[in-house]
């Protein structure tokens, strides 16, 4: 088979498999024959022709995808290339070291190796450079070639050459590179005494078990409350969240219908197994992050009174996806049906089945929305996310913290932190609370560094004066202008003193981080998370409790 047909093979498959599940008429199959001969005809045109030398699998990628992106954003091409990166998502499976390792400074960069895995063991720690991988220089590489070198088959040793702060040499670390297992419950305890925490990250296969697992031990523990957070959780295998929504609804519970254009694609799933605890009073923590797989959970647990929801709105994914295999090991997923909660609600956001002219697309207007009833007739809606129970104000930091933290000078202290203070032992992130001298410390450190930030007012100031330049009316109102820019000027010794609490608490994650890994980073937001205070307050409060479960 020449190169041209193993290019164009692809795309011809990708269009039957959109169109061979139905059947469609004979002046439905001459149309795809036609436009895949005009395809064939095209590519061969230009291939022969363009001034330039082109990649035919870099130009058949950009035309699959953008012949994908008109349908929705969730029917993707998925080439054999890629193909590892996308089980990893589905799976949280790959073969590495197990550390997330990031650009800083210009330098790859240990952010956090993973507790118990290869990067841990051998004694890598988060702020360590890797400035060479197996004798190959990183100076100039870029991440993704980055990820390559550090790609290999499990029991495979790489040697990565590390700088570490305090110390003026590199040296050699000999990692054996193992299968990785990144869990999607990243951490499960106790808040209070009596109140269990649990975060789950993505649906990955056997997270409900694992979900159980841990509910159970918290339970032992003398959890007589639970916490489930989905914050920020994109979402992932359908099954899943009926086994999560499972440890806590009854058996034989119908929890997720999915229907679409073929009555194959139509299903609906119920529980199949006696719950951990069908009782125990539970919080869901969402946000504009929970997607999907995350929304079936958080519907269910709103639909059947099951638990209080706090947070903010949902994403709006109700689209379900499937895999079909492609040749050449590509693999094409394909959005077959959209998702029903419990009460018949579709919580998709974005129709995009009806475009706009130009072809952009907008959320369901609040007129075409349709009012629903939970177990105990509370009033619900569809078509745009979950509305939580109990709606929390968004964290919103102010511009110079998060300047500090995109300028990495939160995670460089950090790990200044950890060095000069080895001999600490702390039990706990409790332990590691900043104190107004250790503030200062940071203060001073930081008035030896560079970093600049805008304001709001001040960016919105600079559009101002852009403006008036273009319709030539800065010179009439320039000392106008003037006298605003002073006004709104920001001054970094108060605003860092204005702002200390809330950078205090990012401090304290990332120096929790070095101690306690991603579990104290957790942990250790707990006393100042208004989502958790939130919900530990209400669980507090069995009469609130219950109130905000009758109907309304």
């Amino acid at each position: 088979m020449s190169r041209k047909a193993k290019v164009i093979l692809p795309l011809v498959v990708v269009l039957l498999v959109l169109t061979a599940a139905v059947k469609p008429s004979t002046d439905r199959y001459f149309e795809i024959l036609k436009n895949l001969d005009i395809f064939a005809t095209l590519f061969k045109e230009v291939n022969s022709h363009y001034v330039d030398e082109i990649n035919p699998t870099t130009l058949l990628k950009s035309g699959i995808d953008e012949m994908l992106e008109t349908l929705d954003p969730y029917t993707n091409y998925i080439a054999a290339d890629d193909i590892e990166t996308y089980r990893i998502m589905t799976t949280g499976e790959y073969s590495g070291i197990g550390a997330v390792v990031e650009r800083k400074n210009g330098v790859s960069t240990v952010v956090m190796p993973y507790e118990g895995f290869a990067a841990h063991e051998a004694g890598l720690r988060a702020g360590d450079e890797i400035h060479a991988i197996n004798g190959v220089p990183l100076e100039g590489k870029t991440q993704e070639e980055v990820r390559f070198l550090m790609k290999g088959q499990s029991n495979s040793e790489i040697t990565l050459t590390v700088k570490r702060f305090g110390q003026s040499d590199m040296f050699d670390v000999n990692v054996k590179r193992e299968k990785i297992a990144v869990d999607s419950v990243p951490y499960a305890g106790m808040v209070t005494d009596n109140i269990g925490y649990v975060r789950l990250t993505s649906f990955t296969q056997n997270v409900g078990r694992s979900i159980g697992i841990k509910v159970l031990d918290l339970i032992e523990q003398g959890a007589d409350k639970i916490i489930l957070d989905l914050r920020g959780n994109p979402g992932g295998l359908l099954h899943e969240a009926v086994n999560v929504s499972n440890v806590f609804i009854e058996k034989g519970r119908k929890i997720v219908t999915q229907k679409g254009k073929i009555r194959a694609n139509d299903w609906t799933y119920n529980t199949l197994n006696d719950p951990v605890d069908s009782d125990i009073p539970v919080v869901v923590l969402t946000d504009n992050g929970s997607a999907s797989a995350s929304e079936i959970v958080s519907g269910v647990m709103q639909d059947y009174d099951r638990g209080v929801l706090i947070g903010r709105k949902t994403f709006g994914k109700g689209l379900v996806q499937i895999e079909r295999p492609l040749s050449y090991d590509a693999v094409v997923k394909i959005t077959t049906a959209k998702y029903y909660t419990p009460t018949g609600r579709c919580i998709q956001a974005i129709d995009y089945s009806n475009r706009n002219a130009d072809g952009s697309v907008g959320k369901i207007p609040d007129s075409l929305k349709n009012e629903f009833f939970t177990l105990n007739g509370r009033q619900v809606f569809d078509g745009g996310g979950i509305d939580p129970d109990v709606e929390v104000a968004r964290l919103e930091f102010a511009p110079i913290t998060t300047s500090l933290l995109s300028d990495d000078h939160i995670f460089h202290y950090a790990t200044e932190y950890f060095y000069q203070n080895e001999n600490l032992n702390p039990e706990s992130p409790n332990d590691l609370r900043l104190s107004d001298a250790d503030y200062n410390e940071f203060v001073k450190w930081l008035s030896k560094r560079d970093f600049e930030y805008d304001t709001r007012v001040e960016k919105e100031t600079k559009d101002l004066i852009k403006i008036a330049k273009e319709e030539k009316k800065y010179d009439k109102l320039k000392s106008y202008f003037d006298n605003l820019e002073k006004a709104t000027r920001h001054n970094k010794d108060e605003d860092i003193i204005t702002y200390k609490e809330e950078i205090t608490m990012l401090l304290e994650q990332e120096i929790a981080g070095r101690y306690f890994f991603e579990k104290g980073i957790i942990e250790s937001t707990f006393g100042k998370d208004p989502d958790v205070q939130m919900a530990v307050e209400i669980l507090n409060d069995s009469e609130r409790y219950q109130s905000i479960l009758k109907s309304n």
